[in-house]
């Protein structure tokens, strides 16, 4: 855990106290881009430190072993092709390539080699590496004595592949080391967490985290809804940086991984009522169980060392699915770029040739987490009629939209620039289809019409979506349809995965010719 990370920070927050983050854009509402915050100078001094992501630890360790197997092969294979002799059946030579690799990564395991705090332990790490990596050449000599008793050993060949082995897989890890220590200083390889709830509770749940050997999270603040002659400003060196509302904010413009619920588990009620305004965050939530003295089962829980906290929302799309579901987006972005830039140039001349004004139309639309992001799209409109925040929406023979929009928008072609807003990363090419700032249902916005709105907003939007598969496309002019687009968006995000996003990519342009609703 990263000790007093924040210490600069004296005093408690002020409720006079309040300012917004230099440089850095708070969630907005409506048609404002940037609006004043409602936290504390403490709280926004915390989150602007905290703006860039953590590293997953499994996603590391996966990155290690993949490379380390990868380095493996590719020695060996460069060490065959030095022209050292190698009288042994060729699927010989393909076994030991992968038995090495598989091997290596086992052995490297065992020799703490994949610890982000043991790799910046140089000579130590050295030292293990070369032992393992002798230990992987007698299993290979011992394996081609078992299959081959009579081939005579290759010794040229395991000479060069065990030394430029070692010398590769030395550099690999002196470079690593590298960034670890500066991800290190970063606080980029520890998972950040904020405390729900503070006094006594939260006290002893940082003196035993504190306790726990390789533990990796880093505590970032106490929000509490009590006041401080009931729960401390401060705890054990960490600041009450707010109460639960506030931390809605905080989890929005910081980059934080989880939050710990230090409330006993036996106050049901309080529980439920912190649930309810925290559930919409793209954060794991946790209550420690530390306090209850309970005994749970593994799969129940989660521990940090022994350390037991009871899984109540996990973090959407994260770890493996984060990197799954990008390549998925660049893949079927780029392909689709490519399929359809004819239609997308003749979209553009005929918008030119149609009306006055811009082809690309820019709106500002909520992405993830509450972040406003530009949205693509071909204009549709008159240029001088353009609702750049929704205000009202489109309807039926709508004298806003131009011959050409009228087309575009029954089709969706208007829609297709938004695959460049998928490869930078802005928007997903399935997910919750991001809505205007001002977008209304019945002259209320979104927000004010469904409970729970924002977590939609949990994932990243998407060009489409289990909504539209569903039939919820086009106008939304009943609070019904809004509901019941986002009960759509929340069933995606529970459920994901890159067949569902596949199935429903691949539905898409069949649900399009359903034109009924779209104007």
């Amino acid at each position: 855990m990263v000790k007093h990370r924040f210490n600069v920070i004296e005093s408690g927050p002020s409720p006079d106290d309040k300012t917004t983050i230099d440089g850095h854009q708070t969630p907005a509402t409506h048609n404002e881009d940037v609006t004043i915050s409602n936290l504390s100078k403490d709280a926004l001094e915390v989150a602007a430190t905290l703006r860039t992501n953590t590293i997953s630890k499994s996603v590391f360790d996966g990155f290690m072993r993949t490379a380390d197997a990868a380095l493996i092969v590719i020695t060996g294979i460069a060490a065959y092709l030095s022209g050292a002799a190698l009288d042994i059946p060729p699927l010989w030579q393909i076994f030991a390539l992968f038995e090495a690799s598989m091997i290596g990564i086992m052995l490297f395991q065992m020799a703490d080699l994949y610890q982000a705090n043991a790799l910046q332990k140089v000579i130590a790490q050295v030292m293990r590496l070369i032992t393992a990596w002798a230990l992987v050449f007698a299993a290979l000599i011992t394996s081609l004595l078992l299959i081959l008793p009579s081939a005579e050993i290759p010794q040229a060949f395991l000479l060069k592949w065990f030394v430029s082995g070692a010398a590769v897989l030395t550099i690999f890890r002196m470079v690593m080391r590298g960034f670890i220590v500066r991800w290190t200083r970063m606080g980029r390889l520890s998972r950040r967490a904020v405390l729900v709830g503070g006094g006594q509770a939260a006290a002893d749940l940082i003196a035993e985290l504190e306790r726990q050997p390789n533990n990796d999270i880093e505590i970032c603040g106490i929000f509490d809804d009590r006041s401080n002659d009931r729960s401390p400003p401060s705890v054990a060196g960490y600041q009450k940086l707010g109460n639960v509302s506030d931390l809605v904010e905080f989890a929005r413009i910081a980059q934080i991984d989880m939050l710990l619920v230090t409330i006993p588990i036996r106050a049901e009620k309080r529980i439920i009522q912190l649930l309810e305004k925290l559930w919409v965050l793209p954060v794991d939530i946790r209550l420690s169980a530390h306090a209850d003295k309970l005994r749970f089962r593994q799969r129940a829980s989660s521990f940090v060392g022994t350390v037991p906290f009871v899984d109540v929302l996990e973090k959407p799309i994260a770890d493996w699915d984060t990197i799954a579901k990008r390549a998925f987006d660049i893949f079927f972005a780029s392909l689709s770029l490519i399929a359809l830039s004819p239609v997308m140039l003749i979209t553009a001349l005929l918008i030119k040739l149609d009306s006055s004004g811009p082809v690309i139309f820019r709106q500002k639309r909520y992405g993830f987490n509450n972040e406003l992001i530009d949205v693509f799209k071909f204009r549709s409109m008159y240029h001088n009629m353009t609702d750049a925040n929704a205000s009202k929406l489109v309807t039926k023979g709508d004298p806003r939209v131009t011959k050409v929009g009228r087309i575009i928008r029954k089709t969706s072609i208007d829609e297709l620039p938004q695959l460049i807003n998928v490869l930078m990363g802005q928007l997903s090419l399935v997910g919750p289809r991001p809505h205007a700032l001002s977008a209304k249902a019945e002259n209320r916005l979104y927000e004010n019409v469904v409970d729970g709105y924002f977590a939609r907003h949990k994932v990243k939007p998407g060009v489409t979506g289990w909504a539209q598969i569903k039939g919820w496309r086009g106008e939304t002019d009943t609070e019904d349809k809004i509901q019941k687009r986002v009960e759509c968006d929340i069933y995606y995000i529970e459920n994901w995965s890159v067949f569902f996003d596949l199935y429903i990519l691949i539905k898409t342009p069949f649900c399009l010719l359903e034109t009924e609703n779209a104007y």
